[in-house]
């Protein structure tokens, strides 16, 4: 059976409507299939075959008898419809067009083909998706949320080894998996862990986009978190998932927001029950990173100095949240060396993040690669230019394991600051070695 063209833009005329303009803006995509039905010609078993979905789920939400709420399926209408990203609240689309829109004439509306017509009946229908849910439906217990617990553990572990690129769709299925789960009626303990699982999967999500430097859609699921959290009033949850907001806004080179995001996250960890010393230690370390990129010196001291002292507060009876364990030492350690560097204490930072570097576990490609190019910086910011090339070069290897548009960041900032030092020898062998590792970190770069 022949695939539907997928590179059909809709008419400017109806992109450009202003009821089409705020359907899309608020997400009612009843209205906007209404409409793209009705001035586009595209029925509703042309609609379901471009976004993948079922007929029947097209007709309920035309219907308006359900809604269409998570990204991935935000970005499946986006880029079947052809609605640019922007006017549904998503980054700039692959397939979009440059900036200079070309004005497309309007095309005439088609009917649907004896094609579209056995598909609708090649897909479930309604009675059949019924029949599906009836099946899948299953008694949870205790262990099926422990497990669902185990698979996010692994989850963090391959997105340190890997990054979060491959990872993600996986993540966002069993996110989508749980949230459906919670249509149901369960009893309060169930409903509970089943809130906690999907806060932490929409975190992990989250997490995988702003590693990839995709902001908005990390934003995105960072908010799903935390409106998760704050259906059972996980109070310290909802501040780990503000803390993330705040380092992505200092990515962002927001710091004013970054230091409010944390403000918000230690305010919601003292108004928790039980928060213990190692989260509290991990708030104020955020809080020094905002204070750090807004260039004021005392109040990052006096949040490193926090941190220090929670950290030394900790025990090992604790009851620590899962997600807080990866705040050991090394990592107070070499967050404060960033801390330092980010001031620009180069001679305060060297050392601590060297001392963390060596403890860095060889399986932690992207911590590896990300701390060996802050200590790069720090060492050339010292005028230590062999060190640094060095230093740069073991970070390499680890560097081309992992998928992390947050390591090429460092990367290329590092190899930016190289410029004035192109010619010298060890820059000339950095670069050499860079070309054949990672080329497609520096195509496009002169020679020098």
């Amino acid at each position: 059976m022949p695939e539907p063209s997928r590179s059909k833009e809709l008419p400017v005329s109806l992109l450009t409507d202003p009821v089409m303009i705020r359907a899309c803006r608020v997400r009612d995509f009843g209205r906007v299939f209404q409409l793209v039905k009705a001035r586009a010609g595209i029925y509703p078993s042309m609609i379901a075959r471009r976004c993948d979905l079922t007929p029947s789920r097209v007709g309920e939400v035309m219907a308006g008898r359900r809604q269409l709420l998570h990204m991935d399926v935000v970005e499946r209408i986006s880029d079947g419809l052809r609605i640019p990203g922007h006017m549904l609240g998503l980054a700039r689309r692959p397939w979009e067009t440059p900036q200079n829109l070309a004005v497309t004439p309007r095309e005439p509306a088609e009917e649907p083909t004896r094609d579209d017509v056995e598909l609708a009946a090649s897909l479930p229908g309604a009675d059949v998706d019924s029949i599906l849910a009836l099946a899948a439906d299953q008694e949870l217990s205790p262990s099926t949320l422990d497990a669902l617990h185990s698979s996010i553990t692994d989850y963090w572990r391959r997105d340190d080894e890997h990054g979060g690129e491959t990872l993600r769709p996986a993540v966002v299925g069993q996110l989508r998996y749980v949230v459906g789960l919670l249509k149901e009626q369960r009893p309060t303990p169930i409903r509970d862990g089943l809130h906690s699982i999907a806060a932490e999967l929409a975190r992990l999500t989250g997490w995988t986009y702003f590693d990839a430097r995709q902001y908005n859609h990390a934003r995105a699921y960072f908010t799903e978190a935390l409106g998760l959290a704050k259906v059972i009033d996980d109070r310290q949850f909802m501040a780990n998932v503000l803390a993330c907001m705040s380092l992505q806004a200092t990515y962002q080179d927001k710091p004013g927001d970054a230091l409010a995001l944390v403000t918000a996250a230690q305010d919601q960890a003292r108004g928790a029950r039980g928060t213990t010393p190692r989260v509290l230690a991990m708030l104020a370390m955020r809080e020094a990173f905002a204070h750090a990129t807004l260039g004021n010196h005392a109040a990052t001291h006096t949040a490193l100095s926090e941190a220090h002292t929670q950290f030394g507060r900790i025990d090992a009876d604790d009851p620590d949240p899962a997600w807080v364990a990866y705040f050991d030492e090394p990592k107070l350690i070499v967050d404060t060396g960033i801390a330092h560097g980010r001031l620009g204490e180069a001679a305060l930072a060297e050392p601590l993040i060297a001392d963390a570097l060596r403890r860095e576990p060889r399986t932690n490609h992207r911590g590896r690669a990300f701390h060996a190019f802050w200590l790069a910086r720090t060492q050339l910011h010292r005028g230590k230019l062999d060190e640094a090339c060095h230093t740069a070069m073991d970070a390499l290897a680890p560097a081309a394991a992992v998928s992390s548009q947050r390591v090429a960041g460092h990367l290329r900032e590092f190899y930016e600051q190289l410029e004035p030092f192109r010619r010298e020898p060890a820059a000339v062998a950095f670069e050499s070695r860079l070309r054949e590792v990672l080329p497609r970190q520096i195509s496009g770069s002169p020679r020098p």
